[in-house]
């Protein structure tokens, strides 16, 4: 997917913020994933990427990037968009998969730059969907459009970077 100079703006401009609350911008967030691995540089690492909607009057998107590190902890970090209402519930899931893959991207390539391989990690795009409820028709397109660009996609109840993680912040 080749992204617009304004989507890679928008993306380098966004305010993310840590566990914690403190807003940071994506080129911090780097810094912190190098420092984070380069503590321990021989275990295995999964990037993963996961967003949740709460719809009001807009609706609010949180997109959360969980760095964890196999069997020792992990970091998080997240943003939060707005947008218009969306028609219906397929719509606005295809609109989270959108933020996650777009996000997971630009990841992908900054990291890939920042740490010169990508050897340590498994990347996951955890989706807001499951086997129960209203979004299980939605599986089988939405898995294979994660996929479709190249990510591990995740459904509920393992995808806890989406239900887990975003969730706290919507």
């Amino acid at each position: 997917m080749t992204r617009s100079p304004e989507e890679l703006a928008t993306i380098q401009d966004t305010s993310f913020f840590d566990g914690r609350g403190i807003a940071l911008p994506l080129g911090r967030i780097l810094e912190c994933v190098r420092a984070f691995i380069e503590q321990q540089p021989k275990a295995f690492y999964e990037i993963i990427v996961g967003t949740d909607s709460h719809a009001s009057d807009t609706v609010s998107f949180v997109t959360a990037i969980t760095v964890r590190r196999i069997g020792n902890g992990g970091i998080y970090f997240w943003t939060r968009s707005y947008k218009n209402k969306f028609p219906n519930l397929r719509e606005r899931i295809y609109a989270e998969a959108i933020h996650s893959i777009t996000l997971a991207q630009e990841l992908r390539g900054r990291l890939k730059e920042e740490l010169q391989d990508e050897f340590f990690w498994n990347d996951q795009i955890h989706i807001d969907i499951g086997e129960n409820g209203k979004t299980r028709e939605f599986i089988d397109a939405v898995v294979g459009m994660v996929k479709g660009y190249g990510f591990e996609a995740v459904i509920k109840p393992h995808a806890y970077g989406a239900s887990v993680v975003a969730d706290r912040h919507t």
